[in-house]
C-alpha cells in the first residue's frame, strides 16, 4: 500500500522537488518565468505534503509568487499581500463570482496590475479560504469558463470538470493576457503528470508528454491486465 510518508525528503527513490521517481525527474523544468501578475497562493498545510498537489509547481514555475499557508492551530492567519497600485482578485467560482474574461473586459485601459488569490486544497477547504484570511471577504471574486478539459488525472474528482491548481492558474493568467507562461505551465503539468502515469502503468511511453528520460523504469503497473494469473503485478 502507498502512503504519503514515502514522498518525504528522507525518501532517497523519489525526487523532493517534483515528487517524481528520481529517474524520471523533470526539476529542469520548474525554472521561474516572469509575470505581470502577481499570484498568491493560499494553501491548506495538509495540501503542500501530497505528492499530487500542483500548486507547489505554479510556485516554482511562477517568479515573485507567494504562498500563504492556512490550517495550523498554533499560526496566526495571514492577510494577503498587495500593493496599492494592484487589483487582488479571488480566483474562486463563488456565487457572486464574476467570470474572469467579463472583469478584465469591464477594466478596459484603466486595468491596474492584478493580485490573483488562489484557493490550494481539496474543495471543502478552499471554500472556506474566503472568510478565514483577514480581508478576502471584500477582494472581488472571479470565475473561469465553464466547460475548461481538466488534464489532473492524478485524483479522482467528483466532478470531471474540476480543474487542478495549476491548471487554474494558468487558465487564468492566459485571459490576463500572460499565454507565454500559461504555456509553459500547462507544458510543466503535463510532462509532470504523464510520467507519474507512465510510471504505475497507466500510460505507454509514446503517449508522456516530452517523452521519457533515458533509463527511467516503471514503478509496476496498476492496470489488472499487467497482472499475472495469481494476482501479481
Amino acid at each position: 500500500m502507498r502512503t504519503h510518508n514515502r514522498w518525504q525528503a528522507s525518501d532517497s527513490i523519489h525526487c523532493s522537488g517534483c515528487r517524481l521517481h528520481t529517474d524520471l525527474c523533470a526539476c529542469a523544468l520548474l525554472l521561474p518565468m516572469p509575470a505581470h501578475t502577481r499570484v498568491v497562493l493560499v494553501t491548506h498545510v495538509r495540501e503542500m505534503s501530497k505528492p499530487t498537489n500542483t500548486g507547489r509547481l505554479a510556485l516554482a514555475c511562477i517568479a515573485g509568487a507567494r504562498l500563504i499557508e492556512r490550517g495550523r492551530r498554533d499560526a496566526a492567519l495571514t492577510a494577503i499581500p498587495c500593493d496599492p497600485d494592484s487589483q487582488p482578485l479571488l480566483l474562486y467560482p463563488g456565487p457572486d463570482a464574476i467570470p474572469l474574461g467579463e472583469w478584465k473586459a469591464a477594466q478596459g485601459s484603466n486595468a491596474k496590475r492584478v493580485t490573483l488569490v488562489v484557493p490550494d486544497g481539496t474543495w471543502r477547504q478552499t471554500k472556506r479560504v474566503r472568510y478565514r484570511i483577514p480581508g478576502l471577504s471584500q477582494v472581488p471574486c472571479v470565475s473561469l469558463p465553464a466547460g475548461l478539459p481538466s488534464f489532473y488525472r492524478l485524483r479522482h474528482a467528483a466532478d470531471s470538470q474540476r480543474l487542478g491548481t495549476l491548471e487554474a492558474i494558468a487558465h487564468a493568467l492566459r485571459i490576463l493576457d500572460e499565454s507565454e507562461i500559461a504555456d509553459r505551465l500547462m507544458h510543466v503539468f503535463r510532462v509532470i503528470v504523464d510520467r507519474a502515469l507512465w510510471s504505475n502503468g497507466r500510460l505507454t511511453a509514446d503517449q508522456v508528454t516530452g517523452g521519457i528520460p533515458a533509463g527511467a523504469s516503471q514503478d509496476g503497473p496498476r492496470n489488472p491486465q499487467f497482472r499475472d494469473s495469481r494476482g501479481r503485478s
